[in-house]
């Protein structure tokens, strides 16, 4: 009887050991498709990208985030996923360059956050729990004075602000670092967008940026802006802008909103410079018209001109046969 409940209890313990290293220590693995599907359909999701070549370092985030799983699962309000793809092709949607370690990404109703800390539980827990608010805020031509105070004293503090079409693939995919450097300067520093082909195009005017699909990020601090013209775009290359290596690159004096009329000549400056073609073709028309209206015109002119000098000589004909007539009729009565 004790032999055979040790032959019962043996399968069982092995079961459960097995049970608890694959569900407690590992996270579900899942595909591109099932991935794209889940972001788009949970609120919040936690995604842990590794690279196959880095396996180790992969075992480690892995682990701490399973550990941390369940904390995680409830300051996502019990509504959350914890996963890990494996060289997926998805992490290029999110990250710009490329990556040989592994990556944390929290999705919050699909908007990318990355995660740059170690990997150690507590404080994945503790930053991700801070990443859970959008860290990043969207301006337009109506809010992005009143908000920044820009030109007009800066007393909201600093703001990194990028401009951005909806055409700009590379602007998509800056947005999780955005959203990072957002939630690690929350209280020190703002961080926001502004739409330069909609609702932020007076303002994109304003800074002379031009009509090109291309990030334009600048940094507004104590009156002066910066722009960032660095190569490298992830969270700790633009952290470290903001918190001082703007000082060796040039800083502008902010220029105030524009008006009316030289926003218009800022409007046409902007398309001369982006479709120079198409805007001297534009010019030229009105021109054309007019050299083939005065043509026109003239040509009308002509025409009756030459009927009267036609008349005028009938005219004159018929008035030297009267006098002729009338030279002869005299000369008969004289005789």
């Amino acid at each position: 009887m004790h032999l055979r409940t040790n032959i019962i209890f043996i399968p069982v313990l092995l079961f459960s050991q097995f049970f608890t290293q694959s569900h407690g220590d590992s996270l579900e693995t899942t595909d591109d498709a099932e991935f794209s599907k889940l972001i788009k359909e949970e609120k919040y999701v936690v995604a842990l990208f590794c690279p196959s070549e880095q396996e180790e370092r992969c075992e480690e985030y892995e682990s701490e985030l399973a550990s941390a799983r369940e904390d995680l699962i409830d300051v996502m309000e019990g509504d959350g996923w914890v996963v890990k793809l494996v060289d997926s092709k998805e992490i290029d949607k999110f990250i710009v360059g490329k990556t040989d370690k592994p990556v944390v990404v929290m999705f919050r109703s699909g908007l990318p956050v990355i995660y740059n800390g170690p990997a150690n539980e507590e404080v994945m827990l503790e930053e991700l729990a801070r990443m859970k608010e959008p860290g990043m805020r969207e301006l337009t031509d109506s809010t992005f004075e009143h908000q920044t105070q820009a030109a007009t004293g800066a007393t909201t503090g600093d703001w990194l602000v990028m401009f951005f079409t909806p055409g700009c693939e590379l602007c998509q995919r800056l947005t999780a670092a955005l959203e990072t450097v957002g939630c690690q300067q929350r209280g020190r520093a703002s961080v926001a967008s502004v739409n330069k082909e909609t609702y932020g195009e007076k303002t994109g005017r304003r800074f002379e940026l031009g009509l090109g699909d291309q990030p334009d990020i600048i940094l507004f601090r104590q009156g002066k802006m910066y722009r960032y013209n660095i190569d490298k775009y992830d969270p700790d290359s633009l952290i470290s802008f903001m918190n001082g290596f703007y000082k060796n690159l040039p800083a502008e004096k902010i220029p105030m909103p524009k008006t009316p009329f030289d926003d218009l000549v800022q409007l046409c400056v902007d398309y001369l410079k982006e479709y120079p073609m198409l805007v001297s073709g534009c010019a030229s028309l009105p021109v054309l018209l007019c050299l083939a209206f005065y043509f026109l015109t003239r040509s009308e002119e002509q025409k009756p001109r030459k009927s009267k000098k036609k008349k005028s000589k009938d005219k004159d004909r018929e008035e030297n046969g009267e006098d002729s007539g009338k030279k002869k009729k005299s000369s008969k009565k004289e005789n």
